[in-house]
């Protein structure tokens, strides 16, 4: 992809309102544009990013047999009204009939009826990633918490709490993994069920000072509990309950979520099943969230410096991005024959100085940068820079496709 050709415009400068550090980056990178507080139109380079993170949350889900749909995001109010959240301050209302969906438990557990027969058809796990709307009365922190924003909510339906439960762990492990390739460490922490369940739910956090949540946590064996629910305490715990090392407390975003939903949403909508004695049952409920757009705010949050963004190799908008200093021809070359291997490549064509050049790859954050320039050309050789690390070096130009390959092995 040449890059004078592609629709990224970068900024120097930082939007003025606009403090958090995933915000600024992500505009000055023209990765997103910021359509009003908590709305942003998602521009190629970024959606690169954000289909990315789409791609490993959909692998994950799938692995633990979720099927994935795609549902409404006009809801009927009278759906709501059936589960008493009709008059819950949370959602945009469009006019009489309908409420913009920011979670659809409303729409997902009366479409059930139409497969869901007896205890034959359980467990069944759907997801979908899409839109939601949540009337935030304070959006803030660039993608962080959004009036508008992507996300993925998944459902699943059991015969008894104990299938459940299995199947409960099972997601928790698969949010692990998820976190994990995206590049990030997540901790599992018991939290409330909000307007979703009253049962207790699990929040997955990540440790960044853009947060606006506190946990306590251990980093030896991993647990984790939002500090909120020790208020009533007289003092913090200073051991960990499950190994006793020492805690820590840190700020941290909150990722993703899932909650034990009992039968809070089958009983309103009268979904039952027969199981193996005939006999008709209500069906456990479990929902299972990340924040698609929140995540990639908090990766830029946790990867960077003060150049710009870091993106990690598995979400990054490309895998390479090659500089021509006055050496297209050698540079068409190296990327026709990286495209070639599979590789995806930004290749830096434009016609500005070495320093702009530079500071824009820096900005924009992609794994990989190969400068080609006369005295790299003399060589027989590219300069070869990491996002990641300080130093740049020489590498033989016969060398950088394999020594590629085994960057990304």
């Amino acid at each position: 992809m040449k890059q004078s050709f592609f629709a990224v415009k970068t900024d120097k400068n930082a939007p003025h309102d606009e403090g958090s550090i995933n915000a600024q980056l992500l505009t000055r990178g023209g990765f997103v544009k910021k359509e009003s507080a908590g709305v942003f139109s998602f521009l190629p380079i970024g959606l690169r990013v954000l289909q990315k993170i789409k791609r490993i949350i959909r692998e994950e889900m799938n692995a633990v047999d979720m099927q994935e749909i795609l549902m409404p995001a006009l809801i009927p109010k009278e759906n709501w009204q059936q589960t008493g959240r009709d008059n819950v301050d949370i959602g945009f209302k469009t006019d009489r009939n309908y409420i913009l969906g920011w979670s659809h438990e409303e729409i997902v557990t009366p479409l059930s009826k139409l497969y869901i027969n007896s205890y034959k058809d359980l467990p069944v796990a759907l997801y979908q990633i899409q839109t939601k709307f949540r009337n935030e009365p304070r959006a803030k922190s660039g993608l962080l918490r959004g009036r508008e924003f992507s996300m993925k909510d998944g459902y699943s339906f059991h015969l008894d709490r104990e299938d459940f439960q299995k199947y409960y762990d099972r997601v928790a492990e698969a949010y692990f993994k998820t976190f994990e390739r995206a590049g990030l460490k997540s901790y599992k922490i018991e939290a409330g069920g909000g307007e979703f369940s009253k049962l207790m739910s699990h929040e997955f956090a990540v440790i960044t000072p853009a947060g606006e949540d506190v946990m306590l946590y251990c980093s030896a064996c991993g647990f984790a509990r939002n500090a909120e629910l020790r208020e009533n305490e007289k003092e913090e715990p200073k051991k960990c309950e499950k190994c006793g090392s020492e805690l820590k407390k840190d700020k941290c975003v909150e990722v993703g979520n899932i909650f034990d939903l009992a039968t809070k949403y089958s009983d309103a909508f009268n979904l039952k099943i027969s199981d193996k004695d005939g006999k008709q049952v209500v069906p456990y409920m479990g929902c299972y969230g990340i924040g698609v757009s929140r995540l990639m705010g908090t990766i830029v949050e946790a990867f960077h410096d003060e150049n710009g963004i870091i993106w990690p190799k598995t979400v990054a908008p490309f895998q390479v991005h090659i500089i021509s200093l006055n050496q297209d021809e050698e540079a068409k070359k190296l990327e026709k024959e990286l495209e070639k291997e599979g590789f995806e490549v930004l290749f830096d064509d434009r016609d500005e100085s070495a320093g702009k050049k530079f500071a824009d790859s820096d900005l924009i954050g992609i794994p990989l940068r190969i400068v080609i320039s006369g005295r790299t050309i003399e060589k027989n050789s590219v300069e070869w820079k990491e996002r990641a690390k300080n130093e740049a070096e020489n590498t033989p130009l016969s060398e950088v496709v394999n020594k590629i390959k085994s960057f990304y092995a």
